[in-house]
């Protein structure tokens, strides 16, 4: 044990893959597991709520959260929409899953290449599986959000690596992260800011840019601190760096992510960015949990930083809250609009830097023909792989770039699985604002940013989310894009779990 000048630290280690390792707080997570997986919670004769899905007890026993094993904590009276308790039963949450992805497990088809695949004008049925047949169950889900993820990965992103060995320190206002894979090594640290009021350990938000650096935290680092909330300013640039805008799109990346994997590696810069965060993360879950919750992590950024805050919630479940700030086009815009829109169309991002993935080439706008209608899925659908945890998309339509009517018809698509789900309440969006500067805070967010942070961060309250649009964002209404109904799912699957 070592002891930094701000607080209690542990120095911490892992000889197996990353996302195995337990310690720390427990999470309690509505996904699977894979065999031989240990009980996010506790092992008890009986309880209210156990925990699904029933994994690493002994028989006769149940896996069930602590709460619910002891008594559970005062009632509460859930809000309608919330997917939540009902009248008079313990508060219950949406939290980030105890594992990186809990449909590691799931067998997934070999996804057809680019050019064998049909065009698809409107927006893809995200409760279609990759077999043909129409999801019936919300038990369903996690393997469905596997198939979006595995062809998120092959079509847009690249792939996301789990290396063999991560290691680190929760020390004072530092994380200290040390990774080895294919026979090299690579060492990054992250800044840590922790609240003066509230009682350790933190619920934290991941800041994607460091701290003073560009983008800076465009939430305000006093607003999440005076919530008790503290701040990792996570400088994703040292893993990913990006080269000279229009002039990098075929060359090797740099960073610390291709230091071990090799420039030409499929993962784009985003992909580099969600990997490293999820190192930072597994230090944060393998430590005692005396400074961080790791049960109680978000992550934000704005512009290209909040493509990449995206892209780290949408590649790893233990992300409770994810909050991209005017994104445009790589983060949450309809790929599909963005080309109609002329706004920022899918070869501007691709060419100006590398963000996407090589593997998306295929699919972007050349000779005044959108293929993107041949992508085989939409952002609607990568919004859909956060529920059921918790999603705020804040935008600005006024910023032309940002794309915001589709970034709504995108979010208000992925509402649609939250829906089907039964946790409506745990996706919010946001632009209905003033005109003010790209990136710049808006007044019109606060009430939602608190609730947000309210509910998956700081485990208070269960009041729903709301679709909040101003008439400069809503050009492009989702009936013009949606010809699929969203299914009555039979509720054969419990997303929600106790603190």
């Amino acid at each position: 044990m070592s002891v930094g000048s701000g607080g209690a630290g542990t120095q911490v280690g892992s000889g197996g893959a990353a996302t195995e390792s337990s310690g720390g707080a427990p999470h309690l997570g509505s996904g699977g597991a894979s065999e031989g997986a240990v009980c996010p919670g506790v092992c008890v004769a009986s309880c209210d709520t156990p925990l699904s899905p029933q994994v690493g007890c002994v028989t006769g026993q149940t896996c069930c959260a602590p709460t619910a094993a002891s008594g559970g904590a005062d009632s509460t009276t859930s809000s309608e929409g919330s997917g939540g308790a009902s009248e008079g039963s313990d508060p219950e949450y949406d939290y980030g899953a105890a594992v990186e992805n809990t449909g590691e497990d799931c067998t997934v088809a070999d996804l057809a290449e680019a050019g064998q695949l049909p065009s698809i004008p409107k927006f893809p049925d995200p409760f279609k599986k990759l077999d043909g047949t129409r999801m019936t169950k919300a038990s369903e889900w996690r393997c469905r959000r596997q198939e979006i993820r595995k062809q998120a990965e092959k079509y847009v992103y690249g792939e996301k690596p789990t290396p063999e060995l991560v290691q680190g320190s929760v020390e004072g206002n530092k994380i200290s992260v040390h990774v080895e894979d294919m026979g090299k090594a690579i060492d990054f640290s992250v800044d840590i800011v922790l609240p003066t009021q509230g009682q350790a350990p933190f619920p934290a938000l991941i800041n994607v840019g460091p701290k003073g650096g560009f983008g800076g935290i465009s939430l305000g680092e006093s607003r999440i601190l005076e919530q008790g909330v503290a701040v990792i300013y996570y400088d994703h640039t040292l893993l990913g760096q990006e080269g000279t805008a229009e002039q990098s799109r075929g060359k090797p990346n740099p960073g610390k992510f291709y230091d071990i994997y090799g420039g030409s590696h499929s993962a784009g810069l985003l992909m580099a960015w969600a990997w490293g965060a999820s190192r930072v993360i597994d230090v944060i879950e393998q430590a005692d949990g005396s400074v961080i919750d790791v049960s109680k992590l978000g992550v934000t950024g704005c512009s290209r930083n909040g493509k990449g805050a995206f892209a780290i919630g949408l590649f790893d479940e233990r992300i409770a809250l994810t909050i991209p700030h005017e994104t445009s086009t790589g983060g949450v815009p309809a790929y599909r609009i963005v080309d109609i829109l002329n706004t920022e169309r899918t070869d501007h991002n691709y060419f100006g830097l590398n963000w996407l993935s090589n593997n998306f080439e295929p699919f972007v706008f050349k000779d005044n023909v959108s293929n993107v209608v041949k992508l085989p899925i939409e952002t609607h659908e990568l919004v859909a792989m956060i529920a059921p945890r918790g999603l705020l998309v804040l935008e600005n339509p006024h910023q032309r770039q940002m794309s915001a009517p589709a970034g709504y018809a995108a979010s208000a698509a992925g509402a649609e699985v939250y829906k089907a789900l039964g946790v409506a309440g745990n996706i919010s969006y946001h632009s209905n604002v003033a005109e003010t500067a790209h990136c710049s805070y808006k007044q019109e967010y606060t009430e939602l940013l608190e609730r947000s942070i309210s509910k998956f961060l700081k485990h208070e309250t269960d009041e729903p989310g709301e679709i909040i649009v101003g008439a400069a964002g809503m050009t492009e209404p989702l009936a013009n894009w949606k010809d699929w109904e969203t299914p009555t799912l039979e509720a054969d699957a419990s997303w929600n779990t106790a603190d």
